[in-house]
């Protein structure tokens, strides 16, 4: 596991209001390091990335300063669950499961199911496609449940690997068909690998990407939360988001979207209490 203490700064006009207050003790998450460009490494050392720049915000804006450790996605939430992190910088796919067990913020990216194939390779055309075909995915992931849930269906066989770029290389080499995770993910990887392009996007799997916390910890959620909307209403996560994916998102994107409550509607865990931050 990498470990990356990030210092948030102090607005000015709050240090010395914050001087007379006791320290408070440094927030702490983690992120699969290698999915990129959400979380990925920096030439100049530690990770770099759309979740990095969105939580030192967090964290600067609450006037905290942040560690996020690097580790395999499928290792994240049971180590939130026992303690070690106070939430999960990954961006964190909110499933009717999850939410039964985890608190969610709201949504501040939508993401798709999509696959990438190898470059030649015909287009998917729908999940019929993919009939007796090998997938590699990343463990402990929605796309890693999506074969296995239609595994028998269409005769499916799973390569799940520890790292996203891995399983690139499966359908690069040949090992895979293709490789299913998330639309910015695979979008990324195929603007950076000639070899590797993005295609067919499984229609009905629009998900939140939230934040999740332990459901002990609806205090600190909400707290995350709000901070989020204020990041919202002054265009941060839009900006954060147009930065590391290339496209400004659309008025109905979840960047710039604020949802009723805290949490994501519909799901276990939502609390219907009007959001009134404070933004400054």
């Amino acid at each position: 596991m990498k470990r990356f203490f990030l210092a948030a700064a102090f607005c000015a006009a709050a240090l010395p209001a914050m001087a007379q207050a006791p320290a408070q003790p440094p927030l702490r998450c983690a992120v699969d390091g290698t999915f990129a460009p959400h979380a990925f490494p920096s030439l100049q050392g530690g990770v770099q990335g759309f979740q990095i720049d969105l939580f030192r915000e967090v964290a600067r804006r609450l006037g905290r300063e942040i560690v996020i450790d690097s580790a395999s996605f499928s290792g994240l939430i049971p180590a939130l669950n026992a303690g070690r992190y106070d939430f999960l910088c990954a961006p964190t796919t909110v499933t009717p499961e999850r939410a039964a067990s985890l608190l969610f913020t709201e949504g501040y990216l939508f993401t798709e199911l999509q696959f990438g194939i190898r470059r030649g390779t015909p287009p998917i055309r729908s999940d019929e496609d993919l009939r007796g075909r090998t997938i590699s995915v990343n463990k402990g992931t929605p796309y890693e449940a999506w074969v296995n849930n239609n595994r028998e269906r269409l005769n499916l066989t799973l390569l799940a690997f520890d790292t996203q770029p891995d399983a690139v290389q499966a359908v690069i080499q040949g090992r895979a068909y293709a490789n299913l995770s998330g639309n910015t993910v695979v979008r990324y990887s195929a603007s950076r690998t000639p070899q590797y392009i993005a295609d067919y996007v499984l229609p009905g799997t629009r998900f939140h990407w939230g934040t999740p916390f332990r459901q002990d910890s609806g205090a600190m959620r909400n707290v995350i939360e709000n901070v989020l909307t204020c990041m919202k209403r002054d265009g941060t996560v839009a900006r954060l988001s147009e930065r590391w994916f290339g496209d400004r998102p659309g008025p109905d994107s979840a960047e710039v979207t604020e949802f009723p409550g805290f949490g994501p509607p519909g799901l276990p865990g939502f609390d219907p209490t009007p959001q009134n931050p404070s933004c400054s």
